[in-house]
């Protein structure tokens, strides 16, 4: 079997890490996407792949991403959106959004509505990195930057939500045009996850608790068989995995409008301000 193209963002550490060595001695051709430069250009140097450097936090930064994929590969066979990050305290991005919400949620959406054309043509398969924190969250459709009532744990917990409901989404939308669209739950990871921030998850995740976590291997493992398996016949798409298995998401994520409502708010939170 010829191996695929896979783009696979957050690569550079953690899970993302571990599934492009994987994915790379299974004879796949994975494009490393990572924010550090100096962290990704070792990955790829390690697996001799191609790679790109790209901070989510830049909309302009995905935009160039996505016009440089679309030149280079004529075949995406799968796009792993993977990068993401809690912040902790409340920071905008240079785009004007709040930052978990735009790493986690509005950069992929960007990057993944850019590549369309490209995904849908090779009937790729679109897998989003999310988490079971989805189920504690609080998400309002007309403050989705939470500019009140803002905690990080929320604004993360809302932004895996978004996820799943981004995928419930685009599965509805460009399913009858072959591609699939899937999302996980990796697990509790032992990464360099909440590091540079204020979060409180950095007191599991850089403290002596990280042993307690899951190898970023054995963390990669539902995404790896994602990306390799079967769409409808070994996972169902617009689903939601975790260990491999369905896994249960917040009410709101069986909810068509919410998910229909979030893809709309999401278009128009990326729409230009016309200029006078």
């Amino acid at each position: 079997m010829a191996g695929k193209t896979i783009v696979l963002t957050g690569a550079s550490d953690g899970i993302g890490r571990a599934a492009a060595r994987i994915l790379t001695q299974r004879g796949h051709d994975v494009v490393v996407v990572g924010r550090s430069a100096a962290k990704t250009e070792a990955v790829a140097g390690e697996l001799d792949t191609e790679h790109h450097v790209t901070d989510f936090a830049s909309l302009a930064g995905v935009r160039a991403l996505a016009a440089t994929l679309l030149d280079r590969h004529p075949v995406i066979d799968v796009l792993v959106n993977n990068a993401g990050g809690i912040m902790g305290s409340r920071t905008v991005t240079a785009d004007g959004h709040e930052a978990t919400f735009q790493v986690n949620h509005l950069a992929p959406f960007l990057l993944t509505t850019l590549l369309l054309p490209r995904l849908s043509a090779g009937r790729a398969t679109v897998i989003m990195t999310s988490s079971m924190l989805n189920q504690r969250a609080r998400l309002d459709f007309d403050d989705l930057d939470m500019e009140r009532h803002y905690s990080g744990a929320l604004a993360y917990s809302n932004a895996k939500l978004a996820n799943i409901l981004f995928t419930r989404e685009l599965q509805r939308r460009h399913g009858p045009d072959g591609l699939n669209a899937v999302s996980f739950h990796p697990g509790a990871v032992a990464t360099n996850f909440a590091g540079g921030t204020d979060s409180m998850a950095r007191v599991v995740y850089h403290s002596p608790l990280k042993r307690l976590l899951l190898s970023p291997e054995k963390g990669a493992d539902t995404l790896v068989w994602l990306a390799t398996s079967t769409p409808g016949s070994d996972w169902v798409p617009g689903g939601h995995y975790e260990k491999r298995r369905p896994a249960p998401t917040h009410r709101l994520a069986d909810d068509p409008d919410a998910a229909r409502l979030l893809w709309e708010r999401s278009e128009t939170l990326l729409t230009p301000e016309p200029t006078t």
